[in-house]
C-alpha cells in the first residue's frame, strides 16, 4: 500500500517547533503542552538527519532520555542542528547533549535528583514572569559539570548547581529539569515563554484554523476525479475523519461499515442514522455478522479471536471495496484510488519514537492491514492531532455530542468483552449489560469524567438465589478507568449507589446473570480490555 504523501504538510501551513525525542517518557507530554500553547509542533526521533528535514523548524528542543549521556550506544543528535540559526531548547538529557556538542562536561551525579526540587532563578527570557524560587520536577542521574564557554549559569537547586544554563549572545538555552509534567509548577509558562517569545511563534494551532487547511489539503491530494474509500465504526476518529472527507470531496467518499456481528446494541442501525441520514456520508453497510461468528466459533484464545476478527474485517472489506470501485467506473466516476485511515499523533509518535515500537501486548485492529493488491494510496487527515483535539475538531464539524465524546470502542468489539468462546448468546448477554452500564453512568451524570467504561461477560458461573429458587448463571464485571492518554489509567471510582443501580438492572434484565463485580485494578499491571 502505497505511503500518505500530502501534497502540503501540515509543518508548512503553521510556525512548527521540532522536538527530537531521546526516548523519554514524557517526550509526548513536551508536543501536548506545546500544541496547549497554541503552538504547533511535531516529534521525530534523535536520530533524525537535519539535511533530510522535510520542514524548516521555528525552534528546537531536545528531550530528555532514559540514557546516561555517557553510556555506551547513548543516542545523540545530528550536530548540524546547531547550525540551523534557531533557538534550541534542551531539557534534562538534552541539556547534556548541548554541553556535549559545545565543550562543556558531565558526570555522573555524586546525588541523584528524582522527585520535587526547589529552583532559584536569575533573570532569562525563559523564565519571564517565572516566580523564583519555582517548585520542579526532577529526574536524573547524570549533571552538568561545567558548562560549554559564553553560557551563564540562570538557575540552580540545592544540588545541581547548573540546573539551567543559557548561551550569553544566542538563543541557546538546558534545563536540568522537566517543565513538560504538572509537578513542575510554572513548567507550561517556561515552555511557552521559549516557543512564542524565543522562537517567534505565531499561536494559531486551533482547530478552527485547521478545517480549512485540510479540507484544502484533501481536495488537493485527491484531485478533482480521485475517489476515497473508508471503513468507519461509529466511533470518533473514523466519524470525524469521514465528514472531513465528505465535506472536502462530497459523494466521491465512499464509507463502508462492516457489521462482525459483535457491535454494541443497534450500532448499526445508530451509524447508518447518523452518518449516512444526520450528516448525508455515503455509507455501505456490509452484514458479515454470521461469517464472523461462525468463525469465533470454539475459539477461546484471544489473540486468536483479533486475527480471526482482523483478517475476516480485511477480507469483507476488500469485497465491498472492489464492489464499489466497479459501480464507480461504471457510473464514469473513475476507480478508487485513495484509502481513508483515522490514524491519530499518538500512533505517529509510537511509530517513530527512538525506542522503537512496543512490544505486542495485543494485535491492534486497523483498516493498515489492508492486502497489499488493493494498490491504494493511503490518506490519513486525522494524523497529527491528539484525541482530544480531534474531539475539538468534531464539535467545529457539528457532529453530535454524543458521537464526539464517545467512549473507545474496540476494533474486535464485544468478542474480547465475552471471555472465552463467543456465541450469539454470549455476545447478546454482554451487549445488554454493557447497554444498561452506559445509560446508567449517563443519567448520573458521570460519562464524560470516565475515558472508558464496558461491561465484560467473565467466563465462569456463581450460585444465587432468585425468586426463593437456586441459580446457577453468570457473572458480569464492569470496568471504569480515567486516563489522559490510555499509556495509563486509573479505576474510576463509581459512587456506590450508582453501582447499586446498575447491578440491580442487570440482574433483573438480563437473563442468565446473577452476579456483578466492579474491577478495582489500574493499568499497569492490568490493560483496560480483560482481552
Amino acid at each position: 500500500m502505497a505511503a500518505n504523501n500530502m501534497a502540503t504538510q501540515v509543518a508548512d501551513m503553521y510556525d512548527t517547533v521540532l522536538i527530537l525525542d531521546f526516548g523519554s517518557q514524557y517526550s509526548h507530554l513536551i508536543t501536548r503542552r506545546i500544541r496547549e500553547a497554541g503552538v504547533y509542533c511535531e516529534l521525530l526521533p534523535c536520530t533524525q538527519k537535519i539535511a533530510e528535514l522535510k520542514f524548516s523548524p521555528k525552534g528546537v528542543i531536545l528531550s530528555g532520555s532514559p540514557f546516561s549521556i555517557t553510556d555506551e550506544g547513548a543516542p545523540h543528535v545530528d550536530p548540524e542542528v546547531f547550525n540551523l540559526g534557531v533557538p534550541i531548547l534542551g531539557i534534562c538529557y538534552g541539556l547534556q547533549e548541548i554541553a556535549r556538542n559545545l565543550g562543556g562536561e558531565t558526570s555522573l551525579a555524586v546525588k541523584r535528583e528524582y522527585g520535587h526540587a526547589e529552583l532559584q532563578l536569575q533573570p532569562c527570557p525563559l523564565f519571564q514572569d517565572v516566580p523564583s524560587p519555582t517548585s520542579v520536577w526532577m529526574s536524573h542521574g547524570d549533571h552538568l559539570e561545567r558548562p560549554p564557554q559564553n553560557f551563564t549559569v540562570v538557575g540552580s537547586t540545592a544540588t545541581s548547581e547548573y540546573a539551567a544554563v543559557a548561551h550569553n549572545s544566542l538563543p541557546i538555552y538546558g534545563i536540568q529539569f522537566h517543565p513538560e509534567v504538572t509537578h513542575s509548577v510554572d513548567g507550561a509558562l517556561v515552555l511557552r515563554n521559549f516557543v512564542i517569545d524565543i522562537c517567534k511563534c505565531e499561536a494559531n494551532w486551533t482547530m478552527s484554523s485547521f478545517i480549512d487547511k485540510e479540507l484544502e489539503r484533501i481536495r488537493t491530494l485527491v484531485g478533482p476525479h480521485g475517489s476515497v474509500i473508508g471503513a468507519v465504526s461509529g466511533g470518533v476518529d473514523s466519524t470525524v475523519a469521514a465528514v472531513l472527507m465528505k465535506r472536502a470531496i462530497g459523494d466521491r467518499f465512499h464509507a463502508v461499515l462492516v457489521d462482525n456481528g459483535v457491535m454494541r446494541l443497534n450500532e448499526c442501525e445508530t451509524v447508518k442514522q447518523t452518518l449516512a441520514d444526520n450528516l448525508g456520508i455515503n455509507l455501505t453497510v456490509a452484514d458479515a455478522s454470521e461469517l464472523f461468528l461462525g468463525r469465533l466459533k470454539g475459539v477461546t484464545d484471544p489473540e486468536k479471536k483479533r486475527k480471526i476478527i482482523g483478517n475476516t474485517f480485511i477480507e469483507v472489506f476488500e469485497a465491498e471495496a472492489h464492489k464499489i470501485d466497479e459501480i464507480s467506473r461504471q457510473n464514469g466516476l473513475g476507480p478508487i484510488d485513495w484509502l481513508l485511515q483515522g490514524t491519530l499523533y499518538p500512533d505517529v509518535i509510537e511509530s517513530i519514537s527512538f525506542k522503537g515500537p512496543s512490544a505486542t501486548i495485543k494485535s491492534h485492529h486497523n483498516v493498515g492491514g489492508l492486502l497489499e493488491d488493493m494498490r491504494l494510496k493511503l490518506i490519513e487527515p486525522l494524523r497529527e492531532l491528539f484525541k482530544d483535539e480531534v474531539r475539538a475538531l468534531g464539535s467545529l464539524l457539528e457532529i453530535p455530542d454524543d458521537l464526539v465524546w464517545r467512549h473507545p470502542f474496540p476494533g474486535p468489539g464485544i468478542a474480547i468483552r465475552v471471555l472465552g468462546e463467543v456465541s450469539p448468546a454470549q455476545v447478546q448477554i454482554a451487549r445488554l449489560a454493557d447497554h444498561i452500564y452506559i445509560d446508567e453512568i449517563k443519567k448520573a451524570g458521570l460519562y464524560r469524567q470516565i475515558s472508558q467504561a464496558y461491561a465484560a461477560l467473565l467466563p465462569v458461573r456463581s450460585v444465587g438465589v432468585m425468586g426463593d429458587q437456586r441459580t446457577y448463571e453468570q457473572v458480569i464485571a464492569l470496568r471504569a478507568v480515567e486516563t489522559k492518554d490510555f499509556m495509563t489509567a486509573d479505576w474510576f471510582p463509581m459512587p456506590v449507589e450508582v453501582l447499586k443501580r446498575i447491578s440491580n438492572r442487570i440482574i433483573n434484565e438480563v437473563q442468565g446473570v446473577n452476579r456483578v463485580l466492579y474491577d478495582v485494578s489500574s493499568k499497569p499491571p492490568s490493560t483496560i480490555e480483560f482481552e
